[in-house]
């Protein structure tokens, strides 16, 4: 039990030691946070982050957040990038490097490189005094006092720090781009994450059957209907062809609970009047909203006030949504 209790002590202090450090660097934002923003919006060419060991993790996150978000973005192994992989990077690119102390041997061979290919350079570095600070065209300083590592050497609440720093970049990008959830949804198209940002009612119905019955249907033809159909419901038209009710097979259940004798009921008789609709132009996720909160299992699509089709929730079930 005491070794429990230690545990929840050692992660509230990780945490709480991270959470310190991030907060400080509210204090260290200044005006090359802000050009370094600027510069990436003119910017012509690609984002180009590059690091070493935990700071290289570090890089490929940031690279697949700016992706994400509409600015593209490339990963570069500081190491690779002196055995031939620094071709990739173009005049027109901008280059963030990322180093906690800044000074590393990799990093010192790599700067007076990137320095050749005119590219601007951004440095996320631990130390403002480091050789990335002096070479860098701007720095953000992504210092901490300790590790949340006990003894103070295994990168934790540093890569924590370039991490943050990183997202603070790519979320003042989104802003002053005003990147949607249409232009997200542009980068996310796979997955539920994008189903739910592009995929409408209109993607799905037409993979169902459609049941109708008239308002004089008899029992018979509504059970055919709804059976045949498996939807486990069936709208109801008049003689307009407008919609005026729906009947369900709960429906059927408390029929045959209310009346001894079926045989003259009609499908006016027991359906719901006024059922509930969705445009078929709604985003699918939409749909299992109003599903969710009506405790329906299905709803019916309507197109320029016609009934279209239903949506089942099987459906949203199979696309992921669920």
């Amino acid at each position: 039990m005491n070794l429990i209790k230690n545990i929840k002590l050692i992660a509230a202090r990780v945490l709480q030691n991270e959470a310190e450090a991030i907060s400080k660097l509210i204090d260290y934002l200044d005006d090359d946070f802000e050009a370094s923003v600027q510069a990436i919006l003119e910017n012509k060419g690609r984002v180009v982050v590059t690091g070493i060991g935990k700071s290289a993790i570090i890089a490929n996150k940031i690279v697949a957040t700016l992706n994400s978000t509409g600015t593209p973005s490339i990963f570069m192994h500081a190491a690779d990038a002196i055995h031939g992989d620094l071709g990739m990077i173009q005049k027109e690119d901008i280059v963030i490097c990322i180093s906690k102390s800044g000074s590393s041997p990799e990093i010192k061979v790599l700067l007076p490189l990137l320095k050749r290919t005119g590219s601007k350079l951004i440095g996320i570095v631990g130390s403002k005094n480091s050789y990335l600070a002096q070479e860098a065209d701007f720095v953000l300083d992504a210092s901490i006092e300790t590790e949340a590592c006990p003894n103070n050497l295994a990168p934790t609440t540093s890569t924590t720090a370039a991490l943050a720093l990183g997202d603070a970049l790519a979320v003042c990008l989104i802003e002053a781009r005003n990147f949607t959830k249409d232009d997200f949804a542009k980068y996310h198209p796979g997955g539920s994450l994008g189903k739910k940002l592009y995929l409408r009612v209109s993607d799905i119905y037409p993979n169902n059957a459609l049941p109708v019955v008239k308002e004089d249907a008899g029992i018979k033809q509504i059970i055919f209907e709804i059976s045949s159909k498996r939807l486990g419901a069936t709208a109801v038209l008049n003689n307009k062809e407008e919609l005026t009710g729906i009947i369900t097979d709960g429906d059927l259940r408390r029929m045959l609970d209310k009346f001894e004798n079926v045989s003259g009921i009609t499908a006016k008789d027991i359906m719901t009047k006024s059922p509930k609709t969705i445009d078929h132009e709604e985003f699918a996720v939409n749909a299992l909203n109003l599903l969710q909160n009506m405790n329906i299992t299905q709803v019916i699509v309507v197109k320029e006030s016609r009934i279209a089709g239903f949506v089942h929730i099987h459906d949203l079930l199979k696309e992921g949504l669920i």
